[in-house]
């Protein structure tokens, strides 16, 4: 398993002169397939921490990029600092921002949940301690509760996406610059367990996204939703957002859909990265642009990170639905979902106690847990994954803390609407 940033910038082309052409959509989607979707026993876990970051005497001012640099030191991604060092944090996590200076932790990962919390409770005390020195702190919800979205990074995949998405509205330009995230990684397993995995972690998705909603509060301004952020993701471009429709072959599925999504950018040496109008990857492997050539491999590669899906394979699942939370709680949701996870027979139960809310993603980002049913869902859910969290082999005192932690986010509010 590897980790793979939103939003990872190249210098130029995604092509290279070695990079094998695609002759056909079939080659394409057999591509996609194999990269996609890895089988074996589930075996690694890995997170990603995203964080807004703020001026510690003043939220609300706008966060100056060459602050956040002092700060960051040799630890810069090259994004902001093309000849940053971009050294890894201590216990060996890369650093990367989002295009508004949020600041993202990649744990690398690994065997154990109890080794996943040691390295990233150490590469993020450390981040804190940077940016306390100079004055900054992380913000501790999934979306910036005081500024308004303003993009930081110069990078032409930034500007190109901004301008993508622009007439679409402000979804775009907060997804991009206002939100952050918490993304659980787990391998795909095997390959007969594959369907249920996929489906499960789908099916979790709208009691969970609405038992950690937390951003509520965007730009000084009580939005009325319990996660802003998803509903800003939902309100992109569907055809890079939109949940998996199958579980029957998401192998095949998710192959067929990449091919079918149009292009969002497109990495060139000089000029704009503009993709051309509606031209999706099918259409450029046909060859229905004229003087683009013919894409590769890494083109293809390239394409996939433009997904925004709940659910991103890249021969793990990478499980983006949740809104950051405070930094102290960060393993909580991780703790739950890898417990939900650990065996087949737990797997089965889930699907069967999500099926009455399966794909109520709006309602669960609108409403979270004031939705009758979806809080219903959502009680069951976790006391499920607290009984499980004997799977996760972490401390028994940390099993205390996550049970209560999370037992009291569902039911602790008694005030739900249908």
């Amino acid at each position: 398993m590897t980790t793979v940033h939103d939003f990872p910038e190249k210098s130029g082309s995604a092509s290279n002169a070695t990079a094998k052409v695609l002759s056909d959509r079939a080659e394409g989607e057999a591509y996609v397939a194999s990269v996609c979707f890895k089988h074996g026993p589930p075996r690694l876990l890995g997170v990603e921490l995203e964080f807004t970051v703020h001026y510690a005497d003043e939220p609300a001012r706008p966060l100056d990029p060459d602050d956040l640099a002092t700060a960051l030191g040799p630890h810069t991604p090259r994004t902001l600092r093309p000849d940053s060092p971009a050294l890894p944090l201590p216990a060996g996590s890369p650093l990367s921002l989002e295009p508004g200076c949020q600041v993202e932790i990649s744990a690398q990962p690994q065997t154990t949940l109890r080794h996943l919390d040691a390295v990233v409770s150490a590469d993020l005390a450390h981040l804190e301690s940077l940016l306390s020195a100079q004055g900054l702190y992380l913000g501790d919800t999934g979306i910036d509760g005081h500024r308004a979205p303003v993009r930081k990074l110069g990078t032409p995949r930034y500007a190109a996406m901004e301008r993508r998405f622009a007439p679409m509205g402000d979804g775009g330009a907060t997804m991009m610059c206002n939100t952050a995230g918490l993304q659980i990684c787990v391998d795909a397993g095997e390959v007969d367990d594959l369907p249920h995995r996929w489906a499960a972690v789908h099916a979790l998705g709208p009691p969970l996204l609405a038992t950690f909603a937390n951003s509520r509060i965007h730009a000084g301004r009580d939005t009325g939703h319990a996660s802003a952020r998803w509903l800003a993701v939902m309100n992109t471009e569907r055809a890079r957002t939109r949940s998996a429709e199958s579980e029957r072959d998401p192998a095949g599925d998710w192959a067929r859909r990449i091919l079918d999504t149009p292009l969002m950018v497109l990495p060139r040496q000089d000029g704009s990265w503009d993709a051309p109008p509606a031209l999706t990857f099918a259409d450029w492997i046909e060859g229905r642009e004229t003087g683009l050539g013919r894409p590769t491999e890494d083109d293809l590669a390239y394409h996939l990170t433009t997904m925004f899906t709940p659910v991103r394979p890249q021969g793990y699942l990478e499980i983006r639905y949740l809104d950051a939370q405070p930094a102290a709680r960060w393993l909580h949701p991780v703790a739950l979902l890898t417990a939900l996870l650990a065996r087949p027979s737990t797997v089965d139960k889930v699907l069967g106690l999500c099926e009455p809310v399966v794909g109520r993603w709006e309602c669960a980002a609108r409403f979270g847990l004031a939705d009758r049913a979806i809080a219903a869902v959502a009680s069951e859910v976790v006391d499920l994954g607290c009984a499980e969290l004997g799977m996760t082999g972490l401390p028994p005192e940390t099993i205390s803390e996550i049970s209560e932690g999370v037992q009291s986010l569902v039911h602790g509010s008694r005030s739900h609407q249908s």
